[in-house]
């Protein structure tokens, strides 16, 4: 298989990481972060001018069609880059409109950057379970009401237009009977309570009471589009665990050439050069699972697209963990200073690792596929 960029691929990557450079400093993000709104507009309008909204767009509705390996380069750049605005969480609810079909409209105003969009799917009890859904949607007066509350909604208070799970149907974590909505932010019953994260993004607790939603989809068949678009999900947050991973590495490489101890560079110690050249393994291991992710997470074959992505998230957990901790080790205390983007990238990291699912719960899933136990065994 052929992991060399495409020539369009590499064009995005470069323009994505020169606008970074330029107008996304570590300092400007810390501006952008500490700021009443949490994040900008202009820099919004940087990504939009890019083209980064219209990439996972299908072509009709004014995008690019780009495939999980064209969005994996952008998400990498937006990891080294710290950048902290509305676009993960936007392309995660354009993933939801394209699957589940008829959102035309929807994906042309994403297309042009003039929609932002948040996934309203985790609630209190159900810590990594997507199915565990309380929040209730009964019919009335040839609507939907919804009723309930969801948690750490990435974004939830800056975005356009919510996209929430709720359940129609069934008991509390049947995976039949959940039905998708798209609801109005500023709908009669929508309360948003937004907060800064750790990692600096934002994130907000909503609670519903009879707000009306609009459906996405068939009533009480949502589970496979929510599946299928939070496996996507979860490979675009790998992609950006990669570049923060790079971007850690590269500045604890650096920082061991420069800082000195007892007349030497501390990089000469072998001790700390084996310990980078477990970082650097680590790091490899989880890129080639990213790139298996983005390749099978469109498989047709949802068993064999369940246990790549859940593989990849495990292990990219797993790197991300060792690799924060080592860069942070080997800065010794400015690896935990506000000052140093080394720390910042770490708690990105941290935060990655709990989205959608953590290592543990991504590892019960990756052996709960079929095939993954002889059958004499499973038996038992």
């Amino acid at each position: 298989m052929d992991f060399n960029l495409k020539e369009e691929q590499q064009q995005f990557a470069d323009a994505l990481r020169r606008w970074t450079e330029r107008d996304y400093s570590f300092e400007t993000r810390r501006q952008i972060i500490h700021s009443p709104a949490g994040v900008s507009e202009q820099a919004w309008a940087g990504l939009v001018e890019l083209g980064m909204t219209a990439l996972p767009v299908p072509e009709a509705q004014g995008g690019f069609d780009g495939s999980a390996v064209d969005m994996l380069v952008v998400m990498q750049e937006l990891g080294r880059g710290l950048v902290v605005e509305p676009y993960f969480a936007t392309v995660l609810g354009a993933q939801f409109l394209k699957l589940a079909g008829g959102q035309q409209r929807r994906l042309e105003q994403v297309a042009a950057g003039e929609l932002k969009l948040a996934c309203a799917l985790g609630e209190r009890q159900a810590r990594h379970d997507l199915a565990d859904i309380a929040v209730a949607a009964a019919k009335e007066d040839g609507g939907y009401r919804l009723s309930g509350s969801k948690t750490v909604v990435i974004h939830g208070a800056e975005a356009g237009a919510l996209i929430v799970s709720a359940r129609s149907g069934g008991s509390q974590r049947d995976r039949r009977g959940i039905s998708l909505f798209v609801v109005a932010p500023d709908a009669p019953g929508v309360r948003i309570s937004g907060y800064r994260t750790l990692d600096g993004q934002r994130a907000a607790s909503i609670d519903f009471d009879q707000a009306p939603g609009e459906l996405l989809g068939r009533e009480g068949e949502g589970w496979a589009v929510l599946e299928a678009a939070t496996d996507y999900g979860a490979t675009l947050l790998c992609a950006e665990a990669l570049g923060a991973m790079d971007a850690i590495f590269v500045a604890t490489l650096e920082y061991l050439k420069t800082r000195q101890q007892f007349g030497a560079p501390i990089g000469k110690f072998q001790a700390l050069q084996h310990r980078m050249a477990d970082m650097f393994i680590h790091l490899e291991q989880a890129r080639s699972m990213v790139m298996l992710a983005a390749v099978k997470v469109a498989s047709d074959d949802a068993e064999e697209r369940r246990r790549v992505v859940s593989a990849a998230k495990a292990r990219v957990g797993q790197a991300a963990r060792f690799v924060g901790q080592q860069a942070v080790q080997l800065h010794g205390g400015m690896g935990v200073t506000d000052e140093l983007p080394a720390a910042h990238h770490f708690k990105r990291l941290s935060m990655i690792e709990l989205t959608l699912g953590d290592v543990d719960h991504h590892l019960e899933r990756f052996i709960a596929q079929p095939g993954f136990r002889p059958q004499n065994e499973a038996a038992r």
